[in-house]
């Protein structure tokens, strides 16, 4: 009776935890939606380098300070630290309509980026109050409130159109309001029904507790997280023009297409703990990086259309040009056959489709010796790197990444169960790094090299880069135990 009272009183705090999460990450992609609607409304005139800093300040608040905030909860609890972060985030919010300059809307985006930290306040908080067996499931479910990106996607938009029909100018001003509200709310809820609980005999130092940052397991895992969280916070943002580029949607279409990738990737990081509790966190991230080097290799073909060179025609034997049409080169008394170009429509296939034809290269009268060209071949390749083939494996690599954003946490209390908050702070950092950092790097290899699939180039080294650093590690350990193993399977077979 005991442990069923437990079982739900853990249940109650992973439900509040990942509330407040959702809640948490709704605010901390509110930039994304409310200055993109500030600049197109005329209401600030923001160059695009200062929308391109309020868009990432937040997240990279969210990113850095994910470590102080995990040391933090290991050392006095998830109680207070969870309460007091959503408590204090409601300020800025609060305050946020008075914003009159980039500068003061600049300070305020960064300090109510700080909700973004609640993913390693959350992680610590719930991962104490479960049993090993129950590590991944719990942590899957917590993480499913990345879909809170996907609230501010849907709701942001026409709260702000329908705020702005009586008062265009300052209509948007209620929005930051209901959110810092939301914040508060769920605030007093996590003080009045949450208890607390932290590690048992926690005296370690500060510095102790950093420690365990030495490990090259950490960074490890922190690779795996960069690329599986933050290229999904990148691509949530990078998907929309993408979209209106290359496929010319509309800023509806291409928002929802963008919800299409971010919305099911967070709600499928519940069966992603599934999968890691019931075969293993390590055999789960060898099918998600695998799968994450599939797809971007089918991703990174851009829609193209190429003219290379094709079959010519060659004169059989030295002789005169008598008679040349745009169908027909003769050479003495022999006709040689020309294809002529025939205007075929670009067609939206799944597969590239090609057109041949050639060129007459020689004039009437022209002497030509034998195996001389006559007509050049000119072959134009077209691939449309069809829209919906395209949004199908964006959907899928963005559920593969959402699977794999648990089973990396479900390493986390294995490897370190009494730095949970530390380690997970970490991790989360390098991974929130890597949501501010995407789409920089995304935006120079679009510069240099002119096509918008260079991004997907990126992920396919990247994921490469990892998947051979986790074989590598495995083999290693692998490796090492043989013996050990050897010894082991020596005894069994001498029982027998």
């Amino acid at each position: 009776m005991k442990a069923t009272n437990s079982l739900s009183q853990s249940h109650r705090i992973l439900f509040l935890n990942t509330l407040a999460f959702t809640v948490c990450f709704a605010c901390w992609t509110l930039n994304g939606v409310l200055v993109t609607y500030l600049v197109d409304n005329g209401i600030f005139n923001w160059s695009v380098v200062q929308v391109g800093w309020l868009l990432g300040i937040p997240i990279l608040t969210g990113s850095i300070m994910r470590l102080p905030m995990g040391i933090l909860t290991d050392k006095f609890g998830g109680k207070y630290v969870f309460s007091f972060l959503l408590l204090l985030c409601s300020i800025p919010l609060f305050l946020l309509p008075l914003a009159d300059s980039f500068f003061m809307f600049a300070l305020l985006s960064f300090l109510f980026g700080m909700v973004g930290t609640s993913f390693a306040v959350g992680i610590g908080f719930t991962s104490i109050w479960y049993p090993k067996e129950w590590q991944g499931r719990a942590l899957g479910i917590f993480g499913m409130g990345n879909a809170g990106a996907a609230i501010t996607t849907f709701m942001a938009p026409s709260l702000l159109n329908q705020f702005s029909i009586d008062d265009p100018q300052n209509g948007w001003k209620l929005l930051p309001v209901i959110y810092g509200f939301a914040l508060l709310i769920i605030g007093v809820l996590f003080l009045i029904f949450t208890k607390n609980k932290k590690l048992e005999n926690n005296t370690k130092t500060v510095s102790q507790m950093l420690g365990s940052l030495k490990s090259a397991r950490v960074w490890r895992f922190g690779a795996y997280y960069f690329l599986v969280f933050g290229c999904f916070v990148a691509y949530a943002q990078w998907l929309l023009p993408n979209f209106m580029n290359v496929y010319q949607t509309s800023l509806v279409m291409g928002g929802m297409f963008a919800t299409l990738f971010s919305l099911p990737s967070g709600v499928i990081r519940a069966f992603g703990g599934y999968l890691s509790d019931k075969f293993g966190a390590r055999k789960v991230m060898y099918w998600v990086l695998s799968s994450s080097v599939i797809l971007s290799t089918l991703l990174m073909i851009p829609k193209m259309d190429i003219t290379t060179a094709g079959p010519g025609v060659m004169a059989g034997k030295k002789g005169i040009i008598t008679e040349v049409s745009e169908t027909n080169v003769k050479v003495g008394e022999k006709d040689f056959a020309i294809n002529k170009k025939v205007e075929k429509p670009l067609e939206n296939t799944i597969f590239p489709t090609k057109n041949s034809w050639q060129e007459v290269v020689v004039k009437q009268n022209q002497e030509v010796k034998k195996k001389e060209l006559l007509a050049k071949g000119v072959t134009a390749i077209h691939f449309s790197a069809n829209m919906w083939v395209y949004l199908i494996l964006v959907i899928l690599i963005g559920i593969s990444w959402g699977i794999g954003k648990a089973a990396v946490y479900k390493h986390i209390p294995e490897y370190f169960p009494t730095e949970v908050g530390v380690v997970g702070g970490m991790v989360g950092m390098i991974g929130g790094l890597g949501g501010f950092f995407g789409p920089i790097i995304f935006g120079y290899l679009l510069t240099s090299t002119g096509f918008w699939s260079s991004s997907w180039i990126f992920i396919l080294v990247l994921s490469a880069i990892c998947l051979i650093w986790m074989h590598r590690t495995v083999t290693k350990i692998m490796n090492e135990k043989q013996p050990e193993l050897s010894k082991v399977m020596e005894r069994q077979s001498s029982k027998k």
